[in-house]
């Protein structure tokens, strides 16, 4: 869960004159915010993969996701503004689906689908390669956040404090923070500091196969899911052999992340301006995820399902048959993050401009990576403007990372989740903008102030792509 706490800064000058009335001196000067404004913001992001980190490094990552975001800030005086930014993020995951997958309403429940083409079975059986038809299939995510800003009565000194809250199925996140930026050399100069803590709160889903064993222990194969399930072999025979003993459950299940991000931007020229930023995170706790399992070389091969699709387990071709986990990702209890970069934009000329963007990361579970992007913003005309854009990034893996069934059970820490192993990316985008200064068109007492419409495409050479759409307006009060 990353919440992204975004600093605006204006450079406004402050207005004042004096009026001598009685040797009382008043100043007057510019509102931080004007008015009230409102941001409407929504996303559909849909994404396909062949390494699901549920299934342990194989298998369909589908997944869609319909975002929303409502932003109103609120102008409490000439110096204080409050923003309150509401979101909901509802998803349907076939990754996630497998946590438990198999199609069955009961033990020994029929697996009969009319949704999908995979024969008949008697029994519950699953795939990697198709989501099942669980709860853990689909999910929203409800988040809040609340920020408090104030301006110095000059606007060269800007505090701030926030409050956040979201919350899905299994994961409860609070967080509070606040930060403070310093303007100079006639408001071309600034420094920023910000501090962010976030404790939150797994309630840990195991996959079936392991919460099972630990609510029955060793006598699980006749109890609860497994009784009357026929467990195979690798070679498609019943077996009663699989004991998957280095499984344990979590004994805590929090996880605390603390950020401090320091910053520095300059207008250089009157055509160039920069920004370099510095951050320090840590996190610490439950930092694996419950339901990804992990399949060990060193042990033998247990599976449900239909035994003629175990020979083409690790492909598209099974239809029908499901292996069970050896144990879940287990990785340390600390994490250190040093992530640090800049940006640099540049004025062309009234038509285009140029968008530069550089960050360096490296933490102490072994994963370095460079991200760069460039974005060149083309005004067509004084209200619309077009934002073709790329983005690289290249990652090195962690150490505590092996593909499916390459781990062994000696090891302390393990994990396939392909999120931390070494790949590249590309993504490309392309967007239009519309804004109106003057805010001509109205609903209510609000003026359209601008509408932003984008669209990018993401590969990675691991086989993950997706698509995102996004598209925001904002109101302002008039």
């Amino acid at each position: 869960m990353k919440n992204k706490i975004i600093f605006l800064f204006t450079l406004i000058s402050a207005v004042a004159f004096s009026q001598e009335s009685d040797s009382t001196q008043v100043v007057y000067k510019k509102r931080v915010l004007e008015g009230i404004e409102v941001d409407f913001l929504v996303s559909y992001y849909k994404q396909d993969g062949v390494h699901s980190s549920v299934s342990g490094g194989i298998g369909s990552e589908k997944l869609t996701d319909l975002a929303s975001n409502i932003i109103v800030a609120i102008p409490l005086n000439d110096d204080d503004v409050l923003t309150v930014d509401m979101g909901l993020s509802a998803y349907t995951s076939a990754s996630s689906s497998n946590i438990n997958p198999f199609n069955a309403t009961g033990a020994s429940g029929g697996g009969d689908d009319d949704d999908d083409d995979r024969a008949p079975v008697t029994g519950p059986y699953g795939t990697p390669w198709q989501a099942s038809s669980g709860a853990s299939a689909q999910d929203v995510l409800g988040s809040a956040v609340v920020n408090y800003s104030h301006s110095s009565d000059n606007r060269n000194f800007i505090w701030n404090t926030n409050v956040s809250f979201s919350n899905e199925y299994d994961y409860t996140s609070i967080g509070f923070g606040g930060g403070m930026s310093k303007l100079f050399n006639n408001k071309n100069s600034e420094v920023s500091a910000k501090a962010n803590v976030y404790l939150d709160q797994w309630r840990p889903i195991y996959a079936t196969e392991l919460h099972e064993y630990a609510k029955y222990g060793l006598g699980f194969q006749n109890n609860g899911f497994f009784n009357g399930v026929t467990i195979l072999d690798q070679n498609g025979n019943a077996s009663t052999s699989y004991l998957p003993s280095d499984f344990k459950v979590w004994n805590s299940t929090n996880r605390n992340s603390y950020s401090l991000s320091l910053s520095f931007s300059q207008v250089a020229t009157k055509k160039m301006q920069f920004s370099v930023f510095f951050d320090i995170l840590q996190q610490q706790g439950m930092l694996s995820s419950p339901y990804n399992r992990v399949y060990f070389a060193d042990k033998a091969n247990y599976y449900i399902g239909q035994a003629q699709y175990i020979p083409v387990y690790e492909t598209t071709q099974n239809r029908g048959v499901y292996q069970l986990a050896d144990d879940i990702e287990r990785l340390p209890g600390t994490r250190f993050k040093l992530p640090f970069g800049g940006r640099l934009n540049y004025y062309i000329n009234e038509r285009l401009s140029l968008r530069t963007y550089y960050r360096y990361y490296w933490d102490d579970w072994g994963i370095t990576s460079h991200t760069a992007s460039v974005e060149l913003p083309i005004k067509l005309t004084d209200k619309f403007t077009v934002f073709p854009m790329y983005r690289y990034y290249t990652q090195d893996a962690s150490k505590y990372f092996a593909p499916f069934e390459t781990h062994l059970s000696t090891e302390k820490y393990y994990t396939s989740d392909y999120d931390l192993s070494t790949f590249n990316a590309s993504q490309y985008g392309f967007g239009v903008g519309y804004t109106d200064i003057l805010t001509s068109a109205k609903i209510w007492k609000f003026g359209l102030k601008s509408m932003d419409l984008r669209f990018n495409h993401y590969d990675r050479n691991d086989g993950l792509n997706a698509n995102i759409i996004t598209f925001g307006i904002k109101f302002v009060e008039q």
